[in-house]
């Protein structure tokens, strides 16, 4: 393996059994800790992506899911396929409500459009052919420019493997690059998600809380065409025979017990600058959660007395609320924290040490005093425009888009834009293609007036001039003028619908101008200044990459001098993260204790009959029965719910594979505690609790519940 300032760092190091998303490739240098922490498995075993178990392990494009049946049968979070269980709900057959399961794999549903299934191939360190010695040599936007051009070669020479997706993944703020192969399966159906009194259980009230009673389970496949390639959905379609699959643990887990959990964990900041610490929780996150309690109140007063519009919004919705909540809990563990203080002092502390030797003072100062006046630019343009941003009508978004997709198929593909290539048009028709059942017109006037009230209050130096003349925003609009300029605007474009929508892919820019819809004139209105201000973003990030990956080396030069462990912030790549069950010696109170398992007794103690705590009459029956088979746990004397782990996970390990020391699945992970997950930003090993879904909760329902006999042999459990 070759040793890069990654693999270099942590063979000097020692780090916490439980702290840590490392990378498949480092395991072999924390091999010592995992065999201590339990593992039966060889270390080496988990480097080898081809293998079992890396193999089962699967992405969902936000989410983390893994294979566990010969036959292509994906599990994953309840909140990972909800969006797919909203779309294929109707007033007259709701299945969010009442769940779904097909019994044959003829009665299994289309996914969302755009869903898909990603199984990792490969993963190489091409650092060196992304910043090469020329590309070193650039600034701004030029040297934005060239990585882009060696990333987009070398992604098109990756796919020419038919049915791949390729990308390259950027670590330590630009210093490392990886190369990322993918089977992108196409197919995705529902197979199997139970109603939301189960798998959504407690709703945003017990959301990042403990104890914890929610199933948060679902079933998706994955379907080839019939010699074996990634294909578009077809009747005809087989389901993927993978190489690998998980199975199913035979014994139920206790506390003390190794576990692991393998995912694609989204983002992490725990290399950031102060300065970055100090914008994000003192103006980003509270803005955000501001906007977010609006969107969430104008949401649940727009659909109020509209079951389908509900629906259409229902994803959203629980988007927003599981980050509204998130960033709550983050202000309140960061409020009267050391965080900031400690953070600035670490940072002083790097840079004495940077300035005690000439040479490292040559080699990372000034680009540490850079990075931290272009974070402070970047963070001054993004408040400016932070209204802007929420104030576009979803349909003129649609509209730039196309706009610009437009433009970008007059170059050969090579020189396009990324996200408009080629490989791009598939994620642009779904993203059309979802209008028809996540837009609503009232809906969306009512979120952008909004913010546009906020925006347009701003002075107009701080507008946006090219934004205003094509909306026809003026100084001093009151709100029923916004309004109207909002109806005009609406009431003027046939945007509203995927077929309209969809007439515009593959038109020229010369049928866009000559339109007379009014979203359509926008977007041309807006095209050359939208340029001309990308050009001025990607000129600062190009300066910021190369600034931030150079303070990222001398960061990591300072913590192995240290012996301080040293890994990568999530970025959506998949990663390998263990602890092992654990409960916590107090709550967030300072007063009783967590216990590491709840049960279905709590499930019965919480049971209201209606809203967030539903639980089925099935369910709430088979528990009073003690009708529980083989599903009880000796020690509890009943089933099993959820349980505590000291994983060190985030946002996109939804859905990962909680594995025992054998790497057998034993539950799914689904959230943290909600005064852990400051370690987002800054690791806390006594708090630190992510919470996972037992899988004999889930077999248990399944069996004994939904009587899902067809899966439960499908995955050899029965």
């Amino acid at each position: 393996m070759k040793k890069t300032l990654l693999t270099l760092a942590i063979l000097s190091t020692v780090a916490h059994a439980d702290e840590g998303m490392w990378m498949p490739q480092q395991l072999p240098q924390v091999a010592k800790q995992l065999k201590a922490a339990g593992l039966k498995l060889d270390p080496a075993s988990l480097t080898k992506l081809t293998e079992f178990p890396m193999n089962a392990i699967v992405s969902l494009g936000g989410c983390s899911a893994s294979f566990v049946s010969p036959q292509g049968l994906v599990a994953t979070n309840h909140h990972c396929v909800y969006d797919s269980v909203a779309r294929n709900s109707t007033p007259e057959r709701d299945l969010l409500a009442n769940g779904f399961l097909a019994r044959t794999l003829g009665d299994e549903l289309p996914a969302s459009p755009g869903s898909r299934i990603y199984v990792t191939k490969d993963v190489a360190n091409v650092s060196d052919k992304i910043i090469t010695p020329a590309v070193a040599k650039l600034a701004g936007k030029a040297r934005v420019d060239a990585i882009e051009k060696n990333m987009k070669t070398m992604v098109a020479e990756c796919e020419k493997d038919a049915g791949h997706r390729c990308t390259v993944a950027s670590y330590y703020g630009g210093l490392e690059f990886y190369l990322i192969k993918q089977l992108e399966i196409r197919d995705v159906r529902l197979v199997h998600a139970p109603p939301s009194g189960v798998g959504k259980f407690g709703g945003d009230t017990d959301n990042w809380m403990w104890p914890r009673h929610t199933g948060d389970y679902g079933f998706y496949r994955a379907y080839v065409s019939k010699d074996g390639k990634a294909a578009d959905y077809a009747k005809d379609n087989v389901p993927y025979a993978p190489k690998s699959y998980l199975k199913i643990a035979r014994e139920g887990v206790k506390e003390g017990d190794f576990i692991m959990a393998l995912g694609y964990p989204g983002s992490t900041n725990r290399h950031r600058l102060p300065s970055e610490v100090a914008f994000t929780f003192d103006w980003n996150y509270p803005a955000f959660v501001k906007s977010s309690a609006e969107a969430l109140a104008i949401i649940a007063s727009e659909t109020k007395n509209n079951e389908d519009t509900k629906l259409k919004y229902a994803g959203r919705v629980a988007s927003i609320n599981n980050y509204y909540k998130n960033r709550k809990g983050l202000l309140t563990s960061y409020e009267g924290s050391d965080i900031l203080a400690r953070k600035t002092r670490e940072h002083a502390d790097m840079k004495a040490w940077v300035n005690a030797s000439p040479a490292r003072q040559k080699e990372y100062a000034a680009d540490i005093e850079q990075v931290e006046k272009l974070i402070a630019q970047r963070d001054a343009e993004f408040k400016r425009d932070y209204y802007l941003t929420m104030s576009a009508p979803r349909l003129l978004t649609t509209a730039r888009r196309l706009y610009r997709l437009a433009n970008e198929n007059v170059k050969p593909n090579a020189e396009r834009k990324s996200g408009y290539q080629e490989r791009d048009l598939p994620a642009i028709k779904a993203a059309v293609t979802a209008l028809d059942r996540t837009y609503d017109e009232k809906v969306d006037k009512a979120l952008v007036l909004n913010n546009l009230k906020k925006y347009a209050a701003q002075p107009k130096a701080e507008r946006n001039a090219n934004f205003d003349a094509a909306m026809g925003v003026a100084d001093g609009m009151s709100e029923a003028q916004l309004k109207a300029v909002l109806d005009k605007m609406v009431g003027g474009s046939k945007l509203g619908s995927a077929a309209a929508s969809g007439e515009w892919i593959g038109k020229t820019p010369a049928d866009f101008k000559a339109s007379s819809d009014s979203f359509i004139q926008a977007a041309v209105a807006m095209y050359d200044a939208g340029l001309k201000s990308e050009a001025e973003d990607e000129e600062l990030a190009g300066k910021i990459q190369q600034a931030y990956a150079n303070y990222m080396k001398a960061k990591i030069a300072y913590m192995t001098s240290k012996g301080q462990a040293v890994y990568p912030d999530a970025n959506g790549t998949l990663r390998v993260t263990f602890g092992k069950i654990a409960g916590r010696d107090h709550g967030a109170d300072g007063t009783g204790s967590w216990t590491a398992f709840t049960t279905v007794k709590g499930v019965v103690a919480k049971a209201t009959g209606e809203g967030e705590f539903n639980a089925p009459a099935a369910q709430l029956a088979a528990i009073k029965a003690k009708d529980f088979g083989k599903y009880v746990d000796p020690k509890l004397k009943t089933v099993p719910v959820d349980y505590l782990a000291t994983l060190d996970i985030t946002g996109g390990n939804s859905g990962s594979a909680a594995l025992n020391s054998k790497g057998e699945l034993i539950g799914l992970a689904f959230d943290g505690t909600l005064d852990s997950i400051i370690s987002d930003w800054d690791f806390n090993k006594a708090n630190t609790r992510d919470i996972q879904v037992d899988v004999r909760y889930i077999l248990w329902n399944m069996k004994h519940v939904d009587k899902a006999d067809n899966l439960l042999k499908e995955m050899n459990v029965e």
